[in-house]
């Protein structure tokens, strides 16, 4: 059984379009298809991480698929990308001297570190690999954006890390296809409404071919 999460009910509509069926578990609405469940988890890293424990606990996925949309930081190529990690970057220690980022779960004081949370191995598909930093903020500061990307961040939302670190605690494998909409500036959210259709079925073709190989 694999378990993938969309943030978005477009996300997760694009995923399998038109196939399958509806199971009304509120707040966390899901549709079967074929050995494949897809949430609908909503926005935020604690969504996310809650409905990823409580589907997993539920279903006992071997394996949790994350996909949707996201934002571009970095001048990396491509229309959808394979997460090999993801950081919380909002969490770590507010100084003087600005916000210094620590590895989820970890103590925010002292020397901070780049562990990561690394993703299942890649089984081939083709896509370009990115790195995601995930916050409970929508990105339209460009300033913050430069700050990830010296970080070596790629791209950036609000989920990835969050259901990283739950799979990590449950023993589960993870993985994350995301397509950007925007480039976490100014224009981010006329961009991300203009292009969320576009960029969810990108990331849902990958999503797709991903369950053809774990199965």
């Amino acid at each position: 059984m694999l378990m993938i999460l969309a943030a978005l009910p477009e996300e997760a509509d694009a995923v399998f379009a038109g196939r399958g069926n509806a199971i009304a578990d509120i707040p966390f609405p899901a549709r079967s298809v074929g050995t494949s469940t897809i949430v609908t988890c909503g926005l935020g890293k604690v969504n996310a991480a809650t409905a990823a424990a409580l589907w997993a606990t539920r279903l006992q996925p071997t394996a949790i698929i994350m996909t949707g949309t996201c934002g571009r930081l970095s001048m990396i190529a491509g229309d959808a990308f394979w997460l090999s990690h993801a950081i919380q970057h909002d969490y770590g220690a507010a100084r003087a001297s600005g916000f210094v980022a620590y590895p989820a779960g970890d103590w925010p004081m002292g020397e901070p570190d780049d562990r990561v949370f690394a993703a299942m191995p890649d089984p081939g598909l083709g896509l370009p690999h990115a790195r995601i930093a995930s916050g409970d903020s929508f990105l339209e500061c460009p300033v913050t954006a430069a700050r990830l990307v010296a970080a070596g961040c790629d791209l950036v939302d609000m989920e990835v890390a969050a259901v990283a670190q739950t799979a990590l605690t449950l023993g589960v494998p993870w993985a994350a296809i995301k397509a950007p909409t925007d480039d976490a500036n100014g224009t981010s959210a006329g961009d991300f409404h203009a292009n969320l259709m576009v960029a969810a079925t990108r990331a849902a073709a990958g999503v797709e071919s991903l369950v053809t190989r774990l199965q």
